[in-house]
Formats: structure tokens, sequence, C-alpha cells
């Protein structure tokens, strides 16, 4: 289907709201207004069919295998305590997705593109670095764990199963030629995958589930030093700046009327619900590693620090039980695969939305892409070839590479809250209600001290 002419390359001098359109064209050019909606008035269920998908994509952050060792291992050490932080975390993530939503449709651009029209070409240079830096350390994370994956299900080496995540930069430019939708569809096959396997799992473990109620209450508890060193991790691990970004270009991948204010509106109301539900299932997963954790491993004191950890734990009866078993841990590792293969996809795709949004630069598809898969994968093979496919040292890079997306989320965060409660951005109709700005800047402000807090800490341990 044709870009519609309301999409069109525009100058850099024509207006959208408050910003100037950025003049290399609208964000993911090859996909943005391609997807059909049903007309005003048809029925609820088959619009939110049609919009339905880049909230998909989005989830993939939030449960990738960066998130895995810090769920599972917090139900481990402190039991259901730590599920309030799986839901305060989640509420957040919505909130601040709800914005990147609203911004992209609105105003026509992703998150990058309205950073770069607030700044000079300098700054926009130095924010393309601190937010290629934070697709990488997502992506290392993503790497690392479909690596360890194969080598688990297959015994492959762990340089090889790196080297071949190259790949599915091929497999998604394939993907792109047959629609966006095909990619969609196949994201949320493997969540469903991934969501399968725990609730199995979980149900083997056969979690206490009057504690679990009570974990998802307030506790004093979670302040205590050791708790909180574990309640950071997973704030850390869950609310990922590269989301931002990414979710701000793909729900314009609908073709919704851009020049009509109850278009966006409908479009904005459809983005919500897709969002809040996908994020629903993200947090579910979320809940179910940590009861996995909780369930089959606290108490114990065993070493779970690592994916490798966990898959011999699963099988060991000694540790897990009665219920442990090769099934587990061959259940666990193609979860694991599935995570990685699909965080791959949504990484990729940010990287080529904070390089044309942030330093304008119009390159093929297949070489943007292949760029920012090698970002990711270079410092990985380096580390493994290294360390002779030492697992714990790939284990140390995945933890160490979260510091960049700390020091990224207030970059991602603050000029987000800002657009979207802007009127003159966002205009009456949509800039934020008081009390989403309150939130919005109450959350970046604390999620922005943790981080740094997490970020002391890591360095703390490092030296």
């Amino acid at each position: 289907m044709a870009i519609p002419a309301a999409h069109e390359e525009q100058k850099e001098q024509d207006q959208v709201g408050g910003l100037i359109r950025p003049a290399n064209g609208p964000s993911l050019e090859e996909i943005n207004g391609t997807v059909e909606v049903p007309p005003e008035g048809a029925a609820f269920w088959r619009t939110l069919l049609r919009f339905s998908g880049p909230g998909a994509l989005v989830a993939v952050g939030y449960m990738d295998p960066g998130n895995w060792v810090t769920s599972i291992g917090g139900g481990a050490q402190f039991g259901y305590m730590l599920l309030n932080v799986i839901l305060l975390s989640s509420l957040v993530a919505m909130l601040l997705q709800y914005m990147a939503a609203k911004l992209g449709i609105v105003t026509g651009m992703d998150l990058a593109q309205a950073t770069r029209a607030h700044t000079g070409r300098r700054t926009g240079i130095v924010l393309w670095i601190v937010a290629e830096l934070a697709i990488m350390a997502t992506d290392i994370a993503e790497v690392i764990g479909a690596a360890i994956a194969l080598h688990l299900l297959f015994g492959m080496s762990l340089v090889l199963g790196v080297i071949l995540t190259v790949f599915d930069v091929f497999v998604l430019l394939l993907l792109m030629q047959v629609g966006f939708r095909k990619i969609e569809a196949i994201v949320a096959t493997l969540i469903l995958t991934i969501m399968a396997v725990f609730v199995y799992e979980v149900w083997i473990a056969a979690p206490d589930m009057g504690q679990v109620a009570v974990g998802f209450l307030p506790s004093a508890k979670v302040l205590q030093p050791q708790e909180l060193h574990m309640a950071l991790g997973i704030v850390g691990a869950t609310v990922m700046p590269h989301n931002l970004y990414l979710h701000s270009a793909i729900v314009q991948s609908r073709a919704y009327d851009r020049a009509d204010v109850a278009g966006k509106a409908r479009a904005v109301r459809f983005a919500t619900w897709d969002s809040n539900l996908q994020l629903s299932g993200a947090f579910i997963i979320n809940c179910l590693l940590l009861l996995l954790g909780a369930g089959l491993f606290f108490g114990t004191s065993s070493d779970l620090s690592t994916f490798g950890a966990l898959h011999a734990a699963l099988q060991d009866n000694a540790i897990a039980g009665s219920v442990a078993s090769p099934v587990l841990s061959t259940l666990f590792a193609v979860a694991l695969l599935a995570s990685g293969q699909n965080s791959t996809i949504t990484g990729t795709l940010t990287g080529q939305v904070v390089m044309e949004g942030f330093i304008r630069l119009r390159v093929p598809l297949w070489f943007r892409r292949v760029i920012t898969r090698l970002i990711a994968v270079i410092p990985v093979v380096i580390c493994t070839i290294i360390y002779g496919g030492d697992e714990a040292a790939l284990d140390a890079l995945l933890v160490n590479s979260q510091v960049f997306l700390c020091i990224a989320l207030p970059v991602s965060m603050v000029p987000l809250v800002w657009f979207t409660s802007s009127k003159k951005i966002m205009g009456e109709r949509f800039a934020n209600a008081r009390w989403v700005s309150v939130l919005g800047w109450f959350s970046t402000v604390v999620l922005t001290v943790l981080n740094f807090r997490l970020i002391g800490e890591i360095i703390g341990v490092i030296a």
C-alpha cells in the first residue's frame, strides 16, 4: 500500500503543533500508515484487533532475558515479597507507553524525531550515542539469552550461538517484505509460548496462593538493604528507554486519519487499549517468573544467578524438589530462546528509529539493520572469545550492560513527559491531564534516583 499523501516527506519548516517536522520523512517510512483500520462506527473488538500489534512488540521489552534472572532470583531469595514491586513497575510502564503512543499519533513523529526537533545537531548526536548505547545494552541481554538457550538446547558453542543471532536481521528484512502484521503475529505467538511454558512450570511448582496475594500488598520490608537492592534490579530491568522510542514509531503503522482530531483521538484510544492489554500479559509473565523462583527455590542456598544455573536447578531434585525434571529445564530453555528471538526483532527496529530520528541518517534498509545488530553482537563475541565461552562471563556482561539503560532512562523520559504535557505541542485535546503530568514527573524523578542508585551499587560491586 502506498504511503498516504499526508505522510509524504515534509520540508524542515513544516509545523506539527509546537514542533518542527524533521526533514527526513515519517518514522519507519516503509511501514508508516500501511495497516488499514476499520472505519468509524465499526465494532469495538474488530477495531481493537486491527489496532493490536504494536503493544506486543513493546511488551517484549518488559519480559526480555534481562528480566529473568532478576525476577526468578527475587522469588528465590525473598519469596513472594517483591510481587508488589513488579505491579508498581508495570503500572508506571503503562503510563509511559501511553504517553509514547500518544506522542507518535498526535504529532506524527517518534520520540527521537521530536527530541531532535528541540535540539541542535551536536546535541542530537550526543543523544543518539546515549540511545544507541541503551539499545546495545538491551541487545546484549537478548543476544546472550538466545545464545545460551541454543547452547542449553543443542550443545552449540556460545560463540557460534552469538554469531547466529546476526542472521535474525535478515529474517526480519524478509518478514518486512510480507507485511508488518506478520511480524506482530510472530511476536505475539512467541509471547504466548513463553506464557504457556511458565504457566505450566508455576502450576507444577504449586506456589502458596495466600502468600501470593499478600505479596501484592505494599510492605516496608522492601526498603531493607538486601530487599531494596533486588527491588531496584527489578525496576531497572522492567522500565526500559528503548521501548519509548519504539512505541512512538510503530503506532504510526496504522492508517488512521492524520488530518482529523477525532481520527487521532480514536487511534490514541485503541493504541492505549492495545498497550495496556499487552503490558498486562508482560506483567503476568514477570509474576510467573518470580512465582517460579519462590515456589521451587525459596529457602535454598543454591546460586541461581545465571541461566545455566537455573537450567540445571530445574532438573535437580536436591534443589527443585520432587517436581524437578529434564522437561522443566528444556521448557525453560525453549522459553528463553523465544524471549531472545522476540527481543532481537524489537531491538533492531528501535536502532533504526533512533538513527533516523536523532542524526537523520538515511541509508539502505538492510545496511541500517545490519549495523544496529553488529553494534550489539561485536562486544558479546569479543567477551565470549576472551573468556573462552565462559557462561558466567557472559552473565556478568549482561548485568554490567544495565548501567547504560540506567543512564539513558531520564534522557528518554524527561522529553516524553515534557512533550506530552505541553498544550503547544499536543494541543488542548491531547495534552496530558494535570494528574497524568504529575504522575509522569514523579515517576521520572523516582526512577532516575533509583536507577542512579543502582549504578552506584553495580560500580561498587565491580570495584
